[in-house]
This record gives structure tokens, C-alpha cells and sequence, in this order.
């Protein structure tokens, strides 16, 4: 094998058609790019390519995926390229075989371009960016993974010598007889003893002779796992020095190394019974002939167990009537797709004048532009998208839905399925990896669909691509944070959308100050075609005069792949707004009650007197309503009262948080972190005293509040903790939707999209802790938020109602929501990013430093903070601690990188930056980061 030099020919890989042509002296060589941990050389080029054989009747053409060997395993590979003749320096004997293809026609060559471009812009290994795309088990490799040795195994953790000697047993065999008779008793009446006090004898001895503390770490372990094996990935996580530690227990033989083959997923067959015979001749028996005809009344074909369990028969009966050619039992796959409920078709709604315009726009454009669809709670959004993709799908054109929480993926999936029927496809991390494995091979097909998911559906590999939606596009889910390639699904979409060149549509009622601008900004020669308040409308000879928004930031260059060309297709931009509701309904009022008052005036309760009152009405006007609380878990944290001590995970440095459901249950402190979870304790840890009291609001807390309060109303609870089963939000949503419970208590899952007509009341509990964070984004987070958990009323025939609960009513972002004015929160928020050389206006790139070692990580924030510091363009903010200095046990630090986004400086050589850290420091680079706590 060999590395192959990426310097010599662009990395493209071919159609599909092209594969390797039969003649035995042609192409019989491929390059592999195989997902294998990389030299130094190999980590500087980015890549890792690799030679390999192709086998006598094995086709393989480029975008294939493939199992190889690779040393000592076997990895999973992407067919690169065919080539006709090895290089001369390499020996034909070291060059091995291709194993098998896993998947055929995997990659095309807009789809490998946008894999390179996400690789570039987020300065990770495209290997990595492959790997997140695929769905989990398709591209697999093998795991390193160490055990304890035989000595180590056999001897439990809480065993020593001296228990095993003081046994009933071993004092018997004390007596004063010879050693010959003590060990035929000791051997024969249970030999295990003897087996196991020599290997501990054994296994101290080793042990005595390991001074390495962190080795005898990994012991401790190892002995504490069932069967003594744990990943090498997770001991490192464990212990500050693994490596140097795993390598003195292997050296003393306390311990071995072993790798682990990768779990490939694959698909699932089940086998059918099938009619082939209609007429039953005479060497049938009644029995028989009872069976078949059952068979005939399913329509001919029944799954075999299916087929067993109804006609109450066996196999061997089976195989009997198959001799006799009556039926075949044969293999067929069973696509593991989400299942939804049976729904009535659905027929296109009557659009009102600014959703038709929109529709007209989007309908008009068959070319790459980005449309901002700014439509208020309510105005019929998805209407709109529902019918730009109804002639998509006639033309064989597939189309692309994206949500930014899985919660809202069955309501809009059934409004979808209703509509399109089977032709609706589901795609996000919580289904099985069986599910996504057959999902991603149905769009593979290159059937017209349409999928909907979640972030990573962005690489959902769908052909003949002719739209792509990001609804709720403001949404900070769809940004991931970790693990790289921390991307961002709408600056993918974006990249998407230009190589398929089709149309990106935007839709929220609150944008992203970024997707706001790059449509408004007058300075950049972009306007919108429509604004606030007229419809987004533009005649078909306008729209071929179209302007160009402000351009993207260049891809940066790369010293490990060659930059991704640009298509020469300008691009569009269009701003459609739908100003109002659907059949004119209002938007609901909004009262602010300031809680300040309310203590004044001698109310203690969570709820305002105001809120009070709306939620008694509740249940005598048949109406639903939403409380909103940004926390989940009974309360935020529980503090002594005596001593002011306060219970804190002993893995991070935040509170741990009180979660107790109902009367009866368990009382847990967990770490909303790392999940650590403890029993409440009866007596404070520091002092004794028995006064310990919660403090802060979760919905647990509010659950319990209104039932005590209002014990007439029927409540759900919709946070992470009740929809961590798979189905669990359709579930609850179709309880509440079916008018099972009057109010749905729940955190920010409500605020994305719900469409609820019998909802007229919604409340948020406290605001405040919206607010209140130190993050330059926290204001626009805390106006969408607001502003899409108040649309989530009145959107039905009866009126809404909306109530928020503040301690800071004269904040600008509460006066903002209560006015539903966004131009003028918009504004005054661009204003300040723009003083402070901010996104829109600036550009970031966070880098995040983690390790179990406190001094090391800091050491190297410091290192690499001073070498950055040489690029004058720079401006380099740390390195300072992350606002939670520890996590899981990881200590964290920060540098923040500022620059003017119009001309890019030169950025540092990433790979050079990467190796100033030392093995026990993780550094991820945040480019574009949304979060910087």
C-alpha cells in the first residue's frame, strides 16, 4: 500500500458508469480513501488514500464503499479513482486485495465536492465529514479495546488472599494432614480455589511492581467493568496519561490489547411464503389443502411466521408442500422504515394573496437563489412549501425538508404524508441504525421524494435535487457543536443548493439577523424584492433581473485539499414576507405581568394572578393551553440553609438539579452535563443540618404546582425527560391533539413549529432566564424564542392569549415581543454587533481546548494563543476558561478569533496549530460558532 500524493490530480471521483473494464490487464487497481487513524504524513495531506487490488470478478467503480485490509483489521473505504498501473517504486506483493463492495454507486460527483467543501471550510479531515454524513454502520472501522489478562479476569474486584484463605473451606483443609492430602481436598472438592489463589498470587505480584499511578487507575477500572474491557477511546477519556499507562500493564502482562471488528449494519431479510400453484391435485392431504387455501385468501404471499402463527402449522409441513411445487419460501428484504398512523388524504388549501406571490416566486425559480420566506406564526408557511414541491414531484424531482428538532418531525410528516402519501421519507438520529441504513438506500433509488429530517438530512444523498427547505431556519439546532465538523446545516444547504442548482427557501417568523441581512443590507446592492409590509412579489421579467446578496465568505485554502470550484452561477437573492395569519386571524396579544408587582402585592405563587385567572378558564371555555419553562427537572439547585453549602456534580462545576415527578417517587439530584445521577440526600454533606431547600423552577416543579392548584385540569408534560422513548413525541402531541389534556407544560420543545388550533392561552413562567446569559446572541435567542412560543396561540377559530411573566418588563427584548415588532428589535441588535465587530458583521472562529489535566490544557490554550497572536489581521480574544470550567471531568479553555468577513486574512495552518497540543489535549475548531460558553 501507499500513500498516494494528492499534488499529482485533483481528487474527483467519476460517475457512477465508469467502472473498470473486464480485460484483466486494464484498471485493476483502485485508490482507497480508508478511514484508518494517519501518520504524520498522512494527518499533513488530510487523507488517506491507499492501493489496492481489484479481484478477478469483483466490479468496483469510483463512489463505491468497500471493505479492505488494513494492517491487522479490516476497514471500510471510499473508491477514490481506477487506475491502470501501480507506481514503479511499489512491489506488486504489497499491494492486497479489495475484501468486498458494501455499497454500489454511493457517490456523485456533487456530492463528493460538497463533502470536500464542508472538509475545507471546517478544517477537518474529510474522512471525518464522509463519516458524518453516512448514516451509523455503514462506514465502519475497527475499535481498539483493552482487557484484562487471564490472571487480571479471574480474580473479582473485591477479592484479596486473605478472604479467599479465611474460608469454612480452607480451614478444614487447615487441619494437620500432608500437603498431599490438603491439596487432593482443596483440588477436589473445589478446584476453582486453587485456580484463583494462584492467579491472584500471581496478579499481585505484578501489580506490586507498577508505580505508575495512572496505570493502577485503568486497573481499578478494568476490575470494576463485568468482564474486565473497556475501549482504549474510553480509558483515555478516564485518565489523563492512558497511553504511557497502557503500555507499562502490557509490558508486565496485567493487561492486553485486541482490536474490536467494526459492526457493519446490513440489511434485514425475512422469508415469504408465495402461492405458485392454483389448481390442488389429488396427493394433497385435507390439511394441506386447508392451508394453501388459507394462503389463497391473504392474496397469495404471507410472511412465514406470520403464515406459521395464523394456520397454527410448522415449517417442516411447509417445506413439504414446497417439494411438491405448490409454494416457494424464498428470502425478501424488509425495509426498516418509520412507520406513521393511516391518513386521510389531504387536498391543497386555498392561498391567500402574499401566500400565492410566495408560491408564484419560489415556482418561478428553477436555478440556484436563496429565498427568505419571513412569514409570521401562523401565515401559512407550510402551506406554501407543500405546494412548490407537488410539481416537483411529477417532473421526477425530489425535494428536501429540514426541522431543527425531532419533536416536530411527526406533525410535519403526517401533514406531508397526508398530502404525498408513501412518497414521504423520514430521516434523523432517532430512529434505529437499521432504520436509517434502509432509509439513506431508499433515497439512493432515485425515486422522486421528499425527506424530512433533522441537521444531518443535509447530506441525505437524493438525486435529481429540485428544492431544499430549512424551516424554523433561525433555529441554533441546526449547528453542530461536537463532534466535528461543526457545521452549520444552513451554510451546507447553502453549498447544496449551488451544486444541485436549485433553490434554497429560508422560512421563519423571526430570522437569523445573518439570513435578515444578507437581504436587507442597501450597502451591499441587495434588496429585497418586497418588505414587511407588502407581499414578496416580483413579475416574471424582474425576476431575470435579479440581485446578488452580499458574498459569502471564500472558502479558505487548504494545505490538505485542493479548493472546491466555484460554480459560475451568481447568486439570487429574494425576500418574500406573509404579513398576516391565515384567514386573517390576529396575531394574539401579548401582557406582560411584572413579578415584581405581584410580590408587592402579596403573591408568592409561580404563577401571576393574571396567568392565574387564564387558567382557570381554561377548562370552562373547552380550550387548550401551553406553559412554557425553560428548564426541565423539579428545580435548579438545593442549597442548605444553614450553611449556604450547595450540591454540586462531583464531574463538572455546575449545581446538580432537583428532579422528583410526584409524590412517591424517587427523589434524584442529576447534572443536566454529564447525567450523574444521586439520590437526595436526607442531611446536608457539609454541616448535617436536615434544612436543606430547593431553589429555581423546572416543569416537574410547575406540573406539581398546577396540579395542587388547579387539580381540574388535565396536564402533559413535553420535555427531554418524557420523550426520551423512541415515539414519545408523537405520542404526547397526539394525546394533546386529540384534546386528552387542556394544557401542555413543557421547555423549548414547544416554542419550533407546533400547530395546535385549539391552543388559545400560552404563559411563560419566567422569561428571565432567557435573558440573562453572557452570550452576545442572548437577546435575538430570547426575542425568537418568545415570539414563536406566543405564536403557538390562537391559531384556530377561537382568539388567543398570551401571558409572560418577568422581573424585567422594561427589557428591550420584552418590549419587542410584546409589540410582535421584529424590524425594530432587528435593528437596534444589528446595531450593537455591528459596533462590536460581531456576526453578521464579523466573523468567528472559536477554538475549544479540553483535557483532564487542568495545568496541561491551560499551558496550551497559552501556547497556542501566543502563536496565533503573530497574525496582526487577527484578533485574538483569550485564552480565558469556558464559563463551565469543567465538564464531565474535562477541564475547558478558549481562544475566540475576530476578523472583518469581506477579506479573509491569512488563517493559521491548522494542522501546524493542532500540534502544539499534547496527546492528552482535545482542540476543536468552532468555525462560526453559536454558542461561546
Amino acid at each position: 500500500m501507499y500513500i498516494n500524493d494528492l499534488n499529482l490530480s485533483p481528487l474527483v471521483v467519476a460517475e457512477p458508469g465508469e467502472s473498470y473494464q473486464s480485460d484483466a490487464t486494464l484498471n485493476r487497481w483502485i485508490e482507497v480513501l480508508v478511514d484508518c487513524p494517519g501518520t504524520a504524513t498522512e494527518t499533513e495531506k488530510g487523507v488517506n488514500i491507499y492501493l489496492y487490488r481489484l479481484p478477478t470478478g469483483l466490479e468496483v467503480k469510483p463512489g463505491d464503499i468497500l471493505n479492505v485490509p488494513f494492517g491487522a483489521q479490516h476497514l471500510t473505504g471510499i473508491a477514490i479513482r481506477l487506475v491502470a498501473k501501480p507506481p514503479a517504486d511499489l512491489p506488486l506483493e504489497k499491494i492486497r486485495d479489495v475484501e468486498d463492495v458494501i455499497q454500489k454507486n454511493f457517490f456523485r460527483d456533487s456530492y463528493w465536492t460538497l463533502m470536500e467543501r464542508v472538509s475545507q471550510y471546517y478544517y477537518t479531515q474529510i474522512i471525518q465529514v464522509i463519516r458524518t454524513a453516512l448514516p451509523p454502520g455503514l462506514l465502519g472501522r475497527s475499535q481498539r479495546r483493552i482487557r484484562l489478562t487471564v490472571a487480571g479476569a479471574a480474580v473479582s474486584t473485591n477479592t484479596n488472599i486473605n478472604g479467599l484463605l479465611d474460608t469454612p473451606l480452607m480451614r478444614v483443609v487447615r487441619q494437620p494432614y500432608s500437603c498431599l492430602i490438603r491439596f487432593y481436598l482443596l483440588y477436589t472438592i473445589e478446584n476453582n480455589y486453587l485456580i484463583k489463589i494462584l492467579a491472584l498470587l500471581k496478579f499481585q505480584s505484578l501489580v506490586a511492581k507498577v508505580n505508575n499511578k495512572d496505570a493502577h487507575k485503568i486497573l481499578q477500572l478494568l476490575q470494576q467493568q463485568s468482564d474486565g474491557d473497556y475501549s482504549f477511546r474510553y480509558l483515555q477519556n478516564q485518565v489523563p496519561r492512558a497511553y504511557q499507562a497502557v503500555r507499562e500493564l502490557l509490558r508486565r502482562g496485567l493487561v492486553e490489547s485486541y482490536l474490536e471488528p467494526p459492526q457493519l449494519t446490513k440489511p434485514k431479510f425475512e422469508k415469504v411464503v408465495t402461492l405458485v400453484a392454483s389448481r390442488y391435485e389429488r396427493d394433497l392431504t385435507t390439511r394441506q389443502r386447508e392451508i394453501l387455501e388459507v394462503l389463497r385468501r391473504h392474496g397469495g404471499e404471507l410472511w412465514l411466521n406470520e403464515f406459521l402463527q395464523i394456520c397454527k402449522t410448522t415449517t417442516p409441513t411447509l417445506k413439504g408442500l414446497e417439494e411438491k411445487g405448490y409454494i416457494v419460501i424464498e428470502e425478501r428484504e424488509v425495509l426498516r422504515t418509520e412507520q406513521s398512523p393511516a391518513l386521510a388524504q389531504d387536498q391543497p388549501k386555498t392561498l391567500n394573496a402574499a401566500q400565492a406571490n410566495a408560491l408564484e416566486t419560489i415556482q418561478t425559480l428553477n436555478r440556484f437563489a436563496q429565498v427568505l420566506l419571513h412569514g409570521v406564526t401562523g401565515s401559512g408557511k407550510t402551506e406554501v412549501y407543500l405546494q412548490a414541491i407537488a410539481p416537483l414531484l411529477q417532473i421526477g424531482k425530489s425535494a428536501l425538508v429540514l426541522v431543527p428538532e425531532i419533536g416536530l418531525t411527526p406533525q410535519l410528516t403526517d401533514r406531508f404524508r397526508a398530502r404525498f402519501g408513501n412518497k414521504v421519507s423520514v430521516y434523523h438520529s432517532a430512529l434505529s441504525e437499521g432504520e436509517r441504513y434502509d432509509t439513506w438506500r431508499q433515497m439512493l433509488a432515485g425515486e422522486p421524494q421528499v425527506v424530512i429530517g433533522t441537521r444531518s438530512a443535509i447530506f441525505a444523498p437524493l438525486p435529481n435535487l429540485g428544492l431544499i427547505i430549512l424551516d424554523e431556519e433561525h433555529d441554533s439546532s441546526f449547528k453542530q457543536d461536537s463532534p466535528i465538523p461543526t457545521y452549520h446545516a444552513r451554510t451546507v444547504a447553502q453549498w447544496r443548493a449551488e451544486l444541485e442548482n436549485c433553490p434554497l427557501v429560508l422560512g421563519s417568523a423571526t430570522p437569523s439577523l445573518e439570513s435578515w441581512l444578507s437581504v436587507r443590507e442597501e450597502d451591499t446592492g441587495t434588496r429585497g424584492h418586497g418588505d414587511a409590509g407588502k407581499e414578496g412579489h416580483e413579475d416574471t421579467e424582474n425576476l431575470s433581473q435579479t440581485l446578488s446578496v452580499s458574498p459569502r465568505p471564500p472558502l479558505p485554502a487548504s494545505p490538505s485539499l485542493s479548493a472546491s470550484p466555484r460554480l459560475p452561477i451568481p447568486p439570487s437573492s429574494y425576500y418574500l414576507s406573509l404579513p398576516e395569519r391565515i384567514n386573517s386571524r390576529p396575531l394574539p396579544p401579548v401582557e406582560i405581568v411584572d413579578m415584581r408587582q405581584e410580590l408587592q402585592q402579596g403573591n408568592r405563587s409561580i404563577f401571576s394572578r393574571s396567568l392565574q385567572e387564564a387558567l382557570q378558564q381554561l377548562k370552562e371555555r373547552q380550550q387548550q393551553g401551553i406553559l412554557f419553562i425553560h428548564r426541565r427537572g423539579h428545580s435548579t439547585f438545593v442549597s442548605c440553609r444553614s450553611c449556604g453549602y450547595v450540591l454540586e456534580c462531583p464531574y463538572c462545576d455546575v449545581s446538580l438539579a432537583y428532579h422528583h415527578t410526584e409524590e412517591g417517587a424517587p427523589e434524584l439530584l442529576r447534572c443536566h452535563y454529564c447525567n450523574y445521577t444521586r439520590s437526595h440526600p436526607k442531611f446536608c454533606p457539609d454541616c448535617s443540618s436536615p434544612y436543606l431547600k430547593f431553589f429555581g423552577s423546572g416543569t416537574q416543579k410547575v406540573t406539581q404546582e398546577l396540579a395542587r392548584q388547579f387539580p381540574q385540569l388535565r396536564l402533559i408534560r413535553f420535555d427531554s425527560d418524557t420523550t426520551r422513548n423512541k415515539g414519545a413525541h408523537r405520542t404526547l402531541l397526539t394525546q394533546f391533539a386529540n384534546g386528552e389534556a387542556d394544557l401542555l407544560v413543557g421547555t423549548q420543545m414547544l416554542t419550533k413549529g407546533l400547530d395546535l388550533p385549539q391552543v388559545t392561552l400560552v404563559g411563560v413562567v419566567a422569561a428571565d432566564g432567557l435573558l440573562n446569559l453572557s452570550d452576545y446572541r442572548a437577546s435575538e435567542r430570547a426575542f425568537q424564542t418568545l415570539t414563536q412560543v406566543a405564536g403557538r396561540a390562537g391559531r384556530g377559530d377561537d382568539p388567543g392569549r398570551v401571558i409572560v411573566q418577568t422581573y424585567t418588563s422594561e427589557h428591550p427584548v420584552i418590549e419587542a415581543v410584546r409589540s410582535h415588532d421584529y424590524q425594530s428589535f432587528s435593528q437596534a441588535e444589528l446595531e450593537q454587533r455591528q459596533a462590536l465587530n460581531y456576526p453578521p458583521y464579523g466573523r468567528l472562529i472559536l477554538l475549544r481546548l479540553s483535557s483532564l489535566d487542568p495545568i496541561q490544557v491551560q499551558n496550551t490554550a497559552q501556547i497556542i494563543a501566543t502563536a496565533l497572536s503573530e497574525n496582526e489581521e487577527l484578533e485574538i480574544l483569550g485564552p480565558a476558561p469556558a464559563g463551565i470550567l469543567r465538564v464531565a471531568n474535562r477541564y475547558r479553555w478558549q481562544i475566540l478569533i475576530k476578523f472583518a468577513p469581506d477579506e479573509l486574512p491569512k488563517l493559521p495552518d491548522w494542522e501546524q496549530v493542532r500540534s502544539l497540543c499534547p496527546q492528552s489535549v482535545s482542540l476543536t475548531i468552532d468555525v462560526d460558532p453559536l454558542n461561546i460558553m
